[in-house]
C-alpha cells in the first residue's frame, strides 16, 4: 500500500506541470472557463491512477522478467536462442503496440484518400497490416543487432551514425508519400509496451556478461528500435512503388 501511495503521489507530481499549462492558457490567455470541469477532474484522476498502476506493473512485472530472462540466456550460453528470443521479443511487443496500430490505420486512411491505394476497406486493411508487419520485423532485427552489439562490445556510436546516414540516403530515393510515415514509425515503436521490456533485456544481458558495463553497454537498444523502422518502411515504400 505504501508503494502504491508513493507511486500515486509521484504520478500526480509528474502530471502537475501539464495541468498548470492547460489551466493557464485556458483561464488566462483564452479567458474561458474549463468546460465540463468535474468530468475533466475525474478524467485526470483516472489518468493519475492509470499511470500509477502502469509504473507499478513495470517494476513488479516487466522489468524483472526481462532482466531475468536475459540473464538466464547468458548463463545458458546459447547465442542462437538469445538471438531468436530477441527477435521474437521485438516483433511481439511492436505488433501489439497501440501507437503503431493507430498510426498505421491513420496512414492507410490518408493513403486511400490521396489515391496511393484503392479507396476500399480491404486495401486499407492490407496497407495497415503490411505496415505494422514491416515495422515489427524491423524492430525484431533491431534487437538482434543490438544484442549482438552487446555480445561483441561494438561501440554504439558507429552503428547509430551509420544507420542515420543510411536513413538520410534512403530519403532521396523513397516515395514522398512514405517518408513521413517512415519517420513517424521510428517514434511509435518506442512506446508503453516495447520500451520497458527492451530496456530490461539490454541491462540484464550486459549485467550478466563479464567485461560489459550495464551503463555503457546495457542501454542503446531503444535507439536501434527507433532507427530500423525508418529504414525498413522506406524500403517497403520503394518496393511498393
Amino acid at each position: 500500500m505504501n508503494a502504491f501511495l508513493r507511486s500515486f503521489i509521484d504520478s500526480a507530481k509528474d502530471l502537475t506541470p501539464i495541468v498548470l499549462v492547460v489551466a493557464f492558457f485556458q483561464l488566462v490567455i483564452l479567458q474561458q472557463p474549463l468546460p465540463h470541469f468535474f468530468t475533466i477532474l475525474f478524467g485526470m484522476l483516472l489518468v493519475v491512477l492509470g499511470l500509477t498502476l502502469f509504473v507499478l506493473g513495470l517494476n513488479m512485472g516487466l522489468f524483472p522478467i526481462g532482466e531475468s530472462m536475459a540473464q538466464a540466456f547468458a548463463r545458458k550460453g546459447s547465442v542462437a536462442w538469445l538471438i531468436f528470443f530477441s527477435f521474437c521479443l521485438g516483433f511481439g511487443t511492436t505488433i501489439a503496440e497501440p501507437a503503431l496500430t493507430a498510426v498505421a490505420m491513420e496512414a492507410a486512411e490518408v493513403a486511400a484518400k490521396e489515391g496511393v491505394i484503392a479507396l476500399d476497406h480491404d486495401s486499407m486493411e492490407d496497407y495497415t497490416f503490411h505496415l505494422r508487419l514491416t515495422v515489427a520485423l524491423s524492430v525484431g532485427c533491431a534487437l538482434v543487432l543490438g544484442v549482438y552489439r552487446i555480445l561483441k562490445g561494438w561501440p554504439i556510436q558507429i552503428l547509430i551514425i551509420s544507420g542515420y546516414l543510411l536513413v538520410v540516403s534512403l530519403t532521396f530515393f523513397a516515395p514522398q508519400s512514405i517518408i513521413g510515415i517512415a519517420y513517424d514509425s521510428g517514434g511509435v515503436t518506442t512506446s508503453t509496451i516495447t520500451v520497458p521490456l527492451v530496456t530490461a533485456l539490454g541491462v540484464g544481458l550486459a549485467s550478466s556478461i563479464k567485461g560489459r558495463n550495464p551503463m555503457v553497454d546495457g542501454f542503446g537498444l531503444i535507439a536501434f528500435a527507433s532507427l530500423m523502422p525508418m529504414i525498413f518502411v522506406m524500403l517497403y515504400g520503394m518496393w511498393l512503388s
